[in-house]
């Protein structure tokens, strides 16, 4: 039985289709009927019913998915076991932010890539909130305020911010000097999200209004240089705005507490060693880089 026949199944029953199996592990769709076809031909049952939806799995498909997924599992960390000491293989599918991510990530995932030449690296940049279960990633990079969630959550770095806006904005509107002022502004904001700002060793959460929403870091500071509003934003994203003047740091007697770097992945008992690694590399990128001067930083 082919391991990449068993791994090709895995994927369509987990992606439901064999087009997003396919756009998951690179190959054309021709190769994924195939596969499947040579599995349920050696096993001499169905798997899968084919609808014009997708694919869905038959009682035996539900009943073999979990072992076939496990035997995948075993022969990556078998793989893992015999190669030399350091070594990785198999692939690594991550779920990377997009306003971070081609600047801050890209270049440890492109180190990673350069010290494991067995190691295939698929990353998706996007700011969406990806599902990792159904979406078939190993893991993701998340910075922000993590939200309560059932995966397992290793933080790697912090991450600095501050409330910035424009010098038209706040010619015409004023600065809010206090949390209870900024509810009277319009804040630039990523959904319905709460601010929080440090008053001393006390933390005061803000539920701000605006009527601007981007789930882009890059996005709310294009609007926050237009003069919307007020934006929180990461350091790495406003610096050379600050420091041009283009942006002006408001409410700077209660400054939001640092945020976080994190790697998220499914529960699971052990990590797999690859998502280990690449902890591993950020921690040394993000979390042991000296701390920023002012309060500046990403």
């Amino acid at each position: 039985m082919d391991i990449e026949d068993l791994r090709t199944f895995v994927e369509v029953a987990d992606a439901g289709g064999v087009s997003p199996a396919a756009r998951r592990l690179g190959v054309s769709k021709s190769m994924v009927s195939r596969r499947l076809a040579r599995l349920e031909a050696e096993l001499g049952v169905q798997l899968l019913a084919r609808t014009t939806r997708g694919a869905a799995l038959t009682e035996a498909g539900i009943t073999f998915r979990d072992h076939a997924a496990r035997v995948c599992a075993e022969i990556d960390v078998a793989r893992e076991t015999i190669l030399p000491a350091g070594d990785l293989c198999g692939r690594l599918r991550i779920a990377v932010p997009l306003s971070f991510g081609p600047t801050h990530f890209a270049p440890v995932l492109a180190d990673m890539a350069r010290r494991h030449p067995q190691l295939h690296i698929h990353a998706s940049y996007s700011d969406r909130f990806v599902d990792l279960v159904s979406e078939g990633f190993d893991c993701a990079i998340r910075v922000g305020y993590l939200q309560d969630s059932n995966m397992i959550a290793r933080r790697v770095g912090p991450l600095y911010g501050r409330l910035v806006a424009s010098p038209d904005y706040i010619r015409t509107h004023g600065s809010p000097e206090t949390p209870e002022e900024l509810v009277a502004h319009q804040a630039l904001m990523q959904g319905t999200e709460a601010w929080q700002f440090m008053d001393g060793d006390e933390i005061i959460t803000v539920h701000p209004r605006g009527r601007f929403k981007a789930d882009n870091a890059l996005a709310l500071a294009a609007a926050a240089l237009a003069g919307v509003g007020i934006a929180w934003i990461p350091d790495g994203v406003t610096h050379d705005h600050v420091a041009s003047g283009a942006l002006v740091p408001v409410m700077t007697r209660y400054p939001p507490p640092p945020a976080g770097i994190y790697v998220i992945r499914p529960p699971g008992q052990f990590p797999a060693r690859k998502v280990r690694v690449l902890t591993e590399m950020l921690i040394e990128c993000f979390e042991q880089a000296p701390a920023p001067v002012g309060g500046a930083g990403w």
